[in-house]
């Protein structure tokens, strides 16, 4: 195995995390942002097509669409059989899928860079031209709902986490599963994905990202040439989804079942996500959450209470600011079987109370900026994370300048922003406490 030294490393991270991107943007007539990033090291492409459409983005009553939507493009088009797509990525030596979150829904292909103009030519059809029958709606409608079976309804924690976050959200789209409500899913017919389809599907919602050998010049001439001639949604709606009131009181989910292996305690507050333009305490929050939940051998919850008097077998701290909307930032601990939930809530307060009382050490701040550089670095190998890096953001509201930004915000974020992060977002009456557990009578604390 490789180890680089620390003198090495320390030479590494020196250098800018986006010295490896060299992008290129542009806009076509019809309103579909491409960003290009070129990374020549190897004759691949990375072709990624984002729609600016999640889960959070559905209407009522049709939770799951967005989700079932993205199985349904992969069958007929009014070019291509069922099927048909992923057959010819795979028989031109690529692969190919596609993921929902609550602010997008994205199509990614990676293949040789001399099959880039197929990748559009089939994927710009399938924007516009899908061709779906009752039977698509049927069998496909059994496979997510089979899909939630196997992913939430049989797994204890994914339900805890699933009440969780509609505790959390009482009033935002954030609160519904991404794969939908299961009473809501059974009743997904084939007009409801394709009003969602007609909506959102188009040039002027999307966001093209292609990443890897290619030339800027040649990927706006490919572009042109099979995305440009798609007609944009007319009147194509404002994201503005139902925003949460002011929360009054603090929310608690005692959720209970046979299954639970291991007790924990988890505490979500909702979060201010990073804001195009405005990063800065996107960025202190982002610190402060390794600062807090890191390493179990650095950190601050993890010297305290998995080392220190040994209270917790694991503990974390989390935060993703990568979100149209509010987010949360979450703190877990996961007890020694000795200690019962309510005091393992009890001594992670205090852990919290005690940080925020003594500040942020100077020495561990270096430390964890060290490793965030570094594994900026690394990433940038990756021409497929680079691709996802800008289509998120783009989907969630910010610009390439952010991008590119983040970096430099992240290494300007001092003690005091850290701690004022901290004072901002723990607050009780903005959070949800979770405990985990078994059912009352079979728990032994």
């Amino acid at each position: 195995m490789l180890r680089l030294t620390l003198f090495a490393l320390a030479s590494l991270v020196t250098l800018p995390a986006a010295a490896a991107e060299n992008v290129t943007t542009f806009t076509l007539d019809n309103g579909m942002e491409a960003v290009v990033i070129e990374d020549h090291r190897a004759p691949v492409v990375v072709h990624m097509l984002w729609y600016k459409a999640g889960a959070a983005d559905e209407k009522p009553g049709v939770s799951g669409i967005a989700h079932f939507l993205e199985h349904l493009l992969f069958k007929a088009t009014d070019k291509l059989e069922a099927g048909e797509f992923s057959a010819i990525v795979e028989a031109n030596g690529g692969s190919d899928n596609a993921f929902t979150s609550w602010d997008y829904t994205a199509y990614f292909q990676r293949v040789a860079a001399d099959r880039l103009g197929l990748m559009m030519e089939m994927e710009s059809n399938r924007m516009r031209n899908i061709r779906l029958t009752e039977e698509d709606i049927l069998t496909e409608r059994d496979v997510i709902l089979e899909e939630r079976n196997q992913r939430t309804d049989s797994e204890p924690g994914s339900l805890f986490s699933e009440q969780r976050r509609s505790a959390q959200y009482m009033n935002h789209p954030y609160g519904i599963p991404i794969i939908g409500w299961r009473h809501e899913m059974e009743q997904l017919d084939r007009e409801d994905a394709l009003e969602f389809y007609r909506t959102f599907y188009a040039p002027n919602a999307a966001v093209l990202v292609v990443a890897g050998d290619v030339d800027p010049a040649e990927v706006e001439a490919l572009a042109k040439k099979h995305y440009g001639p798609l007609e944009p949604t007319v009147g194509l709606p404002d994201r503005e989804r139902p925003q949460e009131p002011p929360q009054l009181a603090e929310r608690r989910v005692m959720f209970e079942d046979a299954r639970v292996a291991q007790p924990y305690v988890i505490r979500t507050y909702l979060a201010p996500e990073r804001d195009a333009g405005d990063q800065k305490e996107a960025a202190a929050l982002t610190i402060l959450a390794d600062i807090l939940g890191g390493s179990s051998a650095t950190s601050v919850f993890g010297r305290a209470l998995e080392l220190g008097e040994r209270k917790a077998v694991y503990t974390s701290a989390f935060y993703s600011g990568m979100n149209y909307d509010d987010t949360n930032f979450g703190v877990l601990i996961v007890p020694t079987p000795e200690l019962s939930l309510e005091q393992a809530e009890a001594e992670l307060d205090a852990v919290i109370a005690q940080f925020i009382e003594d500040g942020v050490d100077a020495a561990q701040l270096e430390r964890v900026k060290t490793q965030i550089r570094a594994s900026a670095i690394y990433e940038n190998d990756n021409v497929g994370g680079l691709a996802r890096r800008y289509g998120a953001a783009l989907t969630s509201g910010l610009t390439v300048e952010d991008v590119q930004a983040w970096p430099g915000i992240l290494e300007a974020v001092t003690e005091e922003d850290i701690i004022a992060a901290a004072k901002s977002v723990f607050s009780r009456k903005n959070a949800v406490t979770g405990w985990y557990q078994k059912p009352s009578a079979e728990v032994t604390q």
